[in-house]
């Protein structure tokens, strides 16, 4: 497991996206996490749009489950996922100008709630699917982030993770240089490997039914990006403000590396699909009220 040399916890990456939250519409758009090429002619909104429906697909929606969304951003991909597959997406953020945003693009299938999700007040087993897309990195106890997926999912439900992940043995220099450094300027209390989340999600009582690293599909991300961050610091000055003032402004930094991080296969990305086993319990049926 990669720990960067300072404390981050779920205070820290609230505030980290609260105040950065202008820079990161301008950057990253309202979804907030990588695009998923598959030709590699999709523009960069129908690539951010493949990787939730691949999710989706995933998890095997059907129209009226109940789902949760682990780290939910701006709730772009819960509306999209609500409106495409006509399910009930409750999400969670940190962020209180996340959830502001969410608000004023309110969708009646999504409920989106201002809450760590190792706290989440859920009852067991009252969900069908979950989803948590680029937000167990943020995790300051990852076991129990899928220990907590585990006790919410009634049996037979599903668990898909996109996770930003470190390169197996990753040499010394990747683990000082671009490891390390990406955590502390994200706000990332660790960055784990295949192979630690896996078996923490087994420790959890997951099955591992499938794991796909699509590094190379979704690495073009971080150049858009950077493109999208130099036009914004060259015309509007409130991003200047924030890159070069603001107290998180560090993770401007982080964009030369992540680009270098994938390049140099320091970073992977990984998508999990995880299986919480059946039993003779009745799960909710479609529809119900049972978050």
């Amino acid at each position: 497991m990669i720990l960067p040399n300072t404390v981050q916890n779920a205070v820290a990456v609230a505030d980290h996206y609260d105040e950065l939250d202008p820079v990161y519409r301008h950057v990253w758009g309202d979804h907030v996490h990588h695009g998923l090429w598959a030709t590699g002619r999709e523009t960069p909104a129908e690539a951010v749009v493949a990787l939730a429906e691949t999710v989706g697909d995933r998890l095997n929606l059907t129209p009226g489950d109940e789902c949760v969304d682990i780290g939910c951003g701006y709730g772009s991909t819960a509306r999209q996922l609500a409106e495409t597959r006509k399910v009930h997406v409750t999400g969670f953020t940190l962020s209180a100008e996340q959830a502001h945003y969410a608000a004023e693009h309110h969708e009646p299938n999504v409920d989106i709630q201002v809450r760590d999700w190792l706290d989440n007040g859920l009852s067991d087993a009252s969900a069908h699917a979950a989803w948590a897309i680029e937000s167990s990195e943020h995790m300051v106890d990852k076991p129990r982030f899928f220990a907590e997926a585990h006790r919410v999912l009634a049996p037979g439900g599903r668990l898909v993770v996109c996770a930003w992940l470190a390169e197996t043995d990753a040499s010394g220099w990747k683990v000082r240089h671009l490891l390390e450094p990406i955590c502390r300027e994200g706000r990332l209390p660790s960055m784990g490997t295949r192979e630690e989340y896996e078996a923490m999600a087994m420790a959890a009582g997951f099955l591992v039914t499938d794991y796909e690293d699509v590094s190379s599909r979704v690495a073009r991300t971080w150049t858009i990006c950077a493109r999208r961050l130099v036009k914004a610091l060259l015309l509007d000055r409130d991003t200047r403000r924030l890159a070069f003032r603001a107290r998180n402004r560090i993770f401007v930094l982080s964009i030369p590396r992540l680009i270098l991080a994938y390049r140099t296969g320091a970073m992977r990305y990984g998508i999990f699909t995880l299986s919480k086993a059946d039993d003779d319990a009745t799960p909710p049926q479609p529809g119900e009220p049972t978050l």
